[in-house]
């Protein structure tokens, strides 16, 4: 009876100390400024902590990423380039 008692005071004791790890972590993480998280590259476990308890952050970074990957419409055939400017001609949008 002892030896159960104690493996089960075992197992509690590692699932508070593994639970206050990830509070630890997401608690960090979500005091960091909006563009300080998008500074750099990759998302790894902080993408995912975001995407759970942050959808509102995620989501304005899906936004981010599809405007910034958005292309400018190409003109149309019978258009004119705007104008010429020192053998460069520039497009006006």
């Amino acid at each position: 009876m002892a030896d159960t008692l104690g493996m089960l005071l075992t197992i509690a004791i590692l699932l508070i100390v593994v639970t206050a790890i990830v509070v630890v972590i997401v608690a960090a993480y979500a005091r960091v400024p909006l563009e300080k998280k998008y500074e750099s590259a990759g998302g790894g476990l902080g993408g995912s902590f975001e995407a759970v308890w942050m959808p509102s952050a995620h989501e304005a970074g899906i936004e981010r990423d599809r405007q910034t990957k958005r292309t400018a419409p190409a003109p149309s055939p019978g258009d004119q380039p705007s104008r010429i400017d020192a053998e460069r001609i520039v497009i006006d949008l």
